[in-house]
């Protein structure tokens, strides 16, 4: 729900329409009467799964029917869950009474009260699912956009369509192998198999513990995605279920994945009890379970079991290179461990300037236990760079540059330090050295998120805005609380005249902000940097209101300042505009600061500002 420009709140429907036929011939339109395997099946397995979406059926007739959706999210994964069922049903029957949908699916805005579908949006999912390939999912451009930031499958441009006599040429895409998880274009053919591993649970009945399970998981997944056979789900995305309750099949089908991976820690004393459970993601039945009760100071070898153990259960062809991987120790002391997993619990709880300093410290106590801990080395060079970024000029590049060298130095595949050394070379305009380092990066880690973003900055300074796009529209896939890469996605699409994309990534992205905000009412960032998207989409009132809280909590914060004069700039209050970018932008703000201002679409009422002109020339450009 939402409220548009004039005050009226307006919602968006989903509608999927899908057809079936009788293989190896599709029914035409001219048929009604409703096959009796098609009955059957529609009481047997299509009906459940719409409901288990959340959707309702709103007409059926002969082999087709229509249903709405409360989101795209849901729509989608009904469709792609109904392919994979009746994949599954047309092993088991003649190959003659086989059935074969085509599935269409558009999005409408409509006012919050209406309770009638336009006949347009029930048109053109009609018309998706008429030239949809047999087996196969096409979708509109506006659908595309909201589902590619928060489902794993890929997605292929289709080409433009007339699909109404009324409506123009409208851009399509299909769900690239919308059908099996398996072959999903975010993961290779050599891969045996997929996983996500949800977060442990804490078991210890101390919050404080929560470090230790988090930990724990990232361990996890950072030895297991070492193995070159197994495809496993990003950090960040699976902690974006952190105490879903979902259904363990919506889950899989949602991440692409065949298996997941579940546990609990319980810390008594310096003793560890940890029980991991391996489900299976389309039967939900557990197929591996198993307890493990080490020491602290034992943690190494617990992880290393228990990484061993689930490879072993997969029955995965692991590389002996890979094994010995697996055993590898990041530092031989568990006492610095347990400082750098504090640190890491600090930096993933939020980039505020508390959390990375607090981050910091952690990080740095575990360097004075253990000076050749490479990982501990990266944690700094992290905390320093998002503090830059976070416009905390205290921090300097020169200190990014030493703890990322010497992490590199000590482990030269650690791709956060390489993602790091990218920051500090960028922020100083090194755009192409910084590059280098980000694309060595993401070569090494391909879910690094701090890798697409900041490789996005670089591009964005240099006004490769098509680049920076799609590298946003990555990283807000790889972490789905992230606003921050759909705003400036949406700023790249308003500098490339697409401006419907530009809309749709803003409305996505202001969906994070919110929700960011309901969390924490206080978060200084999601409220400034809500405030450019409110006055972007023409929410005036509470782009006042957010500008004015964000200046209230936080008035010194650089990026507080920074945004609200961006949406001080869209509301053409310029005075008020430059009189907080004057007051940010003279040194020590770096030159990465400034030429990001110089691109930055939110400000182009004030190019020709005799105030901002005045601020390029003593800025010296």
């Amino acid at each position: 729900m939402y409220r548009n420009v004039s005050g009226t709140e307006r919602r968006l429907r989903i509608v999927l329409a899908a057809s079936a036929g009788v293989a190896p011939y599709l029914f035409d339109d001219t048929v009604s009467d409703t096959p009796l395997e098609l009955t059957e099946c529609q009481s047997a397995i299509i009906e459940p799964l719409i409901t288990q979406a959340g959707g309702h059926i709103l007409m059926a007739f002969g082999g087709a029917f229509v249903a709405e959706f409360v989101s795209v999210v849901n729509a989608v994964s009904f469709a792609i869950s109904m392919q994979q069922a009746f994949e599954a049903h047309n092993d088991t029957v003649p190959e003659d009474r086989r059935l074969i949908f085509r599935v269409g699916i558009d999005l409408w805005d409509t006012a919050a009260g209406s309770k009638e579908i336009s006949d347009e949006c029930v048109n053109v999912a009609i018309g998706l699912q008429a030239i949809a390939k047999p087996g196969g999912i096409l979708i509109t451009e506006t659908v595309f956009q909201h589902a590619r930031h928060h489902l794993s499958f890929d997605f292929e441009d289709a080409g433009k369509h007339r699909l109404t006599e009324t409506a123009g040429l409208i851009p399509t895409y299909r769900v690239a192998n919308g059908t099996s998880p398996q072959s999903n274009g975010l993961r290779g053919d050599h891969f045996q198999s997929s996983l996500v591993v949800l977060p442990f649970v804490n078991m210890s009945g101390d919050p404080e513990q929560n470090y230790l399970s988090d930990g724990i998981t990232d361990d996890i997944i950072a030895r297991l995605s070492k193995i070159s056979v197994l495809y496993v789900v990003s950090r960040d995305v699976a902690f974006s279920y952190q105490g879903s309750t979902e259904v363990f099949s919506q889950l899989a089908l949602k991440l692409g994945v065949q298996y997941l991976l579940r546990g609990s820690v319980k810390k008594l004393g310096d003793r560890l009890l940890i029980n991991v459970t391996l489900i299976d993601g389309h039967t939900q039945a557990q197929i591996w379970a198993k307890p493990y009760t080490f020491e602290f100071h034992g943690i190494f070898e617990l992880q290393s079991f228990i990484s061993g153990d689930i490879a072993d259960a997969l029955h995965l062809k692991v590389l002996p290179k890979e094994r010995d991987t697996l055993n590898r120790r990041s530092t031989y002391s568990s006492e610095s461990y347990r400082f750098y997993l504090m640190g890491r619990s600090y930096f993933n709880l939020s980039h505020t300037r508390r959390s990375l300093s607090l981050a910091r410290q952690m990080f740095q106590r575990a360097l004075e236990i253990d000076p050749h801990y490479a990982a501990a080395h990266a944690g700094i060079a992290d905390c320093c760079a998002h503090l830059i970024e976070a416009g905390d000029f205290s921090v300097t590049t020169s200190e990014i540059l030493d703890h990322s060298e010497r992490a590199l130095a000590i482990d030269s595949s650690l791709a956060e330090a390489h993602a790091s050394k990218g920051l500090a070379l960028h922020t100083t305009g090194h755009y192409e050295e910084a590059e280098g380092c980000f694309k060595r990066a993401i070569t090494l880690q391909p879910d690094l998120f701090e890798a697409h973003y900041f490789y996005g900055r670089n591009c964005f300074n240099l006004g490769q805005f098509s680049e920076a796009s799609d590298l946003f529209g990555q990283a807000a896939k790889l972490k789905r609380s992230d606003f921050r890469s759909l705003g400036i996605q949406s700023m790249c699409f308003q500098s490339l005249s697409q401006l419907s994309e530009a809309r749709t990534a803003a409305w996505s992205a202001l969906g994070r902000v919110e929700a960011t905000i309901t969390n924490r009412p206080d978060n200084v960032d999601a409220l400034s940097f809500g405030a450019g998207i409110l006055a972007f989409l023409g929410e005036y009132d509470r782009t006042r209101a957010w500008a004015e809280r964000a200046t209230i909590i936080d008035p010194d914060d650089f990026y507080t300042q920074y945004n609200v004069a961006c949406a001080y700039a869209i509301l053409g209050a310029k005075e008020e505009a430059m009189d907080r970018l004057e007051r940010i932008m003279m040194p020590p703000a770096p030159r990465s600061q400034h030429e990001f201002m110089m691109h930055d679409s939110d400000l182009d009422a004030l190019r020709d500002h005799p105030r901002y002109i005045g601020l390029l020339k003593r800025l010296g450009y």
